[in-house]
Protein backbone atom coordinates (compact mmCIF):
# COMPACT_ATOMS: atom_id res chain seq x y z
CA UNK A 1 0.00 0.00 0.00
CA UNK A 2 2.88 2.51 0.67
CA UNK A 3 4.34 1.70 -3.00
CA UNK A 4 0.94 2.56 -4.46
CA UNK A 5 0.94 5.68 -2.39
CA UNK A 6 4.03 7.12 -3.19
CA UNK A 7 3.83 6.44 -6.51
CA UNK A 8 0.72 7.72 -7.07
CA UNK A 9 2.21 11.11 -5.17
CA UNK A 10 5.78 10.79 -7.11
CA UNK A 11 4.60 9.59 -10.43
CA UNK A 12 5.64 12.50 -12.31
CA UNK A 13 9.16 12.42 -10.88
CA UNK A 14 9.97 9.01 -11.61
CA UNK A 15 8.70 9.71 -15.28
CA UNK A 16 11.36 12.82 -15.41
CA UNK A 17 14.31 10.20 -13.80
CA UNK A 18 13.91 7.35 -16.44
CA UNK A 19 13.32 9.66 -19.30
CA UNK A 20 16.55 11.15 -18.31
CA UNK A 21 18.53 8.58 -17.41
CA UNK A 22 17.30 7.10 -20.58
CA UNK A 23 18.18 9.78 -22.35
CA UNK A 24 21.96 9.89 -20.94
CA UNK A 25 22.13 6.26 -21.55
CA UNK A 26 20.62 7.06 -25.63
CA UNK A 27 23.48 9.75 -25.57
CA UNK A 28 26.48 7.17 -24.44
CA UNK A 29 25.06 4.53 -27.03
CA UNK A 30 25.44 7.40 -29.71
CA UNK A 31 28.83 8.66 -29.05
CA UNK A 32 30.18 5.81 -28.82
CA UNK A 33 29.03 4.56 -32.26
CA UNK A 34 30.10 8.44 -33.53
CA UNK A 35 33.59 7.58 -32.21
CA UNK A 36 33.61 4.41 -33.70
CA UNK A 37 32.49 5.92 -37.11
CA UNK A 38 35.12 8.68 -36.78
CA UNK A 39 38.07 6.16 -36.57
CA UNK A 40 37.12 3.95 -39.64
CA UNK A 41 37.17 7.27 -41.03
CA UNK A 42 40.34 8.08 -39.98
CA UNK A 43 41.59 4.99 -40.99
CA UNK A 44 40.15 5.26 -44.54
CA UNK A 45 42.01 8.36 -44.55
CA UNK A 46 45.02 7.02 -43.71
CA UNK A 47 45.00 4.13 -46.19
CA UNK A 48 43.92 6.70 -49.06
CA UNK A 49 47.58 8.73 -48.20
CA UNK A 50 49.29 5.61 -47.84
CA UNK A 51 47.97 4.51 -51.09
CA UNK A 52 48.74 7.85 -52.92
CA UNK A 53 52.14 7.95 -51.91
CA UNK A 54 52.74 4.33 -52.69
CA UNK A 55 51.25 5.11 -56.25
CA UNK A 56 54.02 7.13 -56.55
CA UNK A 57 56.14 4.72 -56.27
CA UNK A 58 54.92 2.49 -58.85
CA UNK A 59 54.58 5.35 -61.51
CA UNK A 60 57.70 6.14 -61.14
CA UNK A 61 60.20 3.85 -62.35
CA UNK A 62 63.47 5.85 -61.11
CA UNK A 63 61.97 5.03 -57.50
CA UNK A 64 62.17 1.68 -57.56
CA UNK A 65 65.83 1.46 -55.99
CA UNK A 66 64.23 2.89 -52.51
CA UNK A 67 62.72 -0.68 -52.25
CA UNK A 68 66.42 -3.19 -52.59
CA UNK A 69 67.98 -4.77 -50.18
CA UNK A 70 71.24 -4.66 -52.60
CA UNK A 71 71.03 -0.67 -52.92
CA UNK A 72 74.44 1.09 -52.60
CA UNK A 73 74.23 4.53 -50.92
CA UNK A 74 77.62 4.86 -51.39
CA UNK A 75 78.51 4.07 -55.14
CA UNK A 76 74.88 5.65 -56.42
CA UNK A 77 73.97 8.58 -53.97
CA UNK A 78 70.44 8.68 -53.13
CA UNK A 79 68.78 11.28 -55.74
CA UNK A 80 66.30 14.02 -54.29
CA UNK A 81 63.42 12.08 -55.70
CA UNK A 82 64.14 9.19 -53.42
CA UNK A 83 64.42 10.98 -51.02
CA UNK A 84 61.73 12.95 -50.92
CA UNK A 85 59.72 9.13 -51.34
CA UNK A 86 61.21 8.14 -48.22
CA UNK A 87 60.15 11.53 -46.66
CA UNK A 88 57.42 11.58 -47.56
CA UNK A 89 56.58 7.86 -46.04
CA UNK A 90 58.25 9.29 -42.70
CA UNK A 91 55.86 11.79 -42.47
CA UNK A 92 53.25 9.53 -42.84
CA UNK A 93 54.12 7.24 -40.24
CA UNK A 94 54.97 10.17 -38.12
CA UNK A 95 51.32 10.95 -38.46
CA UNK A 96 49.80 7.15 -37.91
CA UNK A 97 52.26 6.94 -34.94
CA UNK A 98 50.36 9.93 -33.48
CA UNK A 99 46.87 8.74 -34.27
CA UNK A 100 47.12 5.48 -32.86
CA UNK A 101 48.72 6.82 -29.83
CA UNK A 102 45.81 9.40 -29.36
CA UNK A 103 42.88 6.46 -30.23
CA UNK A 104 42.24 8.54 -33.20
CA UNK A 105 41.67 4.89 -35.53
CA UNK A 106 41.76 1.54 -35.22
CA UNK A 107 45.45 0.46 -34.21
CA UNK A 108 47.37 -1.11 -37.36
CA UNK A 109 48.52 -4.71 -36.23
CA UNK A 110 51.33 -4.64 -39.10
CA UNK A 111 52.57 -1.34 -38.30
CA UNK A 112 55.63 -2.47 -36.65
CA UNK A 113 56.50 -5.49 -38.95
CA UNK A 114 56.44 -2.61 -42.29
CA UNK A 115 58.40 -0.56 -40.07
CA UNK A 116 61.38 -3.34 -39.49
CA UNK A 117 61.18 -4.23 -43.10
CA UNK A 118 61.28 -0.95 -44.76
CA UNK A 119 63.93 0.70 -42.30
CA UNK A 120 66.33 -2.08 -42.80
CA UNK A 121 66.65 -1.29 -46.78
CA UNK A 122 69.84 1.25 -47.46
CA UNK A 123 68.42 3.96 -48.06
CA UNK A 124 65.25 4.56 -45.95
CA UNK A 125 67.64 3.13 -42.97
CA UNK A 126 69.97 6.08 -44.91
CA UNK A 127 67.64 8.73 -44.58
CA UNK A 128 66.04 7.92 -41.41
CA UNK A 129 69.71 7.64 -39.75
CA UNK A 130 69.98 11.46 -40.97
CA UNK A 131 66.46 13.17 -40.06
CA UNK A 132 65.90 11.13 -37.14
CA UNK A 133 67.00 14.78 -34.91
CA UNK A 134 64.68 16.73 -36.44
CA UNK A 135 61.47 14.43 -35.36
CA UNK A 136 58.97 14.07 -32.63
CA UNK A 137 61.39 12.43 -30.15
CA UNK A 138 58.99 9.89 -28.74
CA UNK A 139 57.93 8.86 -32.63
CA UNK A 140 61.62 8.80 -33.32
CA UNK A 141 62.00 6.55 -29.92
CA UNK A 142 59.56 4.29 -30.98
CA UNK A 143 60.91 3.34 -34.17
CA UNK A 144 64.70 2.89 -32.76
CA UNK A 145 62.54 0.79 -30.18
CA UNK A 146 61.46 -1.53 -33.46
CA UNK A 147 64.33 -1.11 -35.35
CA UNK A 148 66.75 -2.44 -32.04
CA UNK A 149 64.20 -5.27 -31.90
CA UNK A 150 65.24 -6.48 -35.54
CA UNK A 151 69.12 -5.66 -34.49
CA UNK A 152 68.74 -8.70 -31.93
Amino acid sequence: MEVSNWLAANWFDLLQTLGIVGGLLFTAYAIRKDEKGRKIGNLIAINQQHHEIWKALYGRPELARVLKKEANVNSTPISDAERLFVNSLILQLSTVYRAMKEGMFVPLEGLKEDIKGFFTLPIPKNIWEKIKPLQDKDFAAFVENVLRVVEK
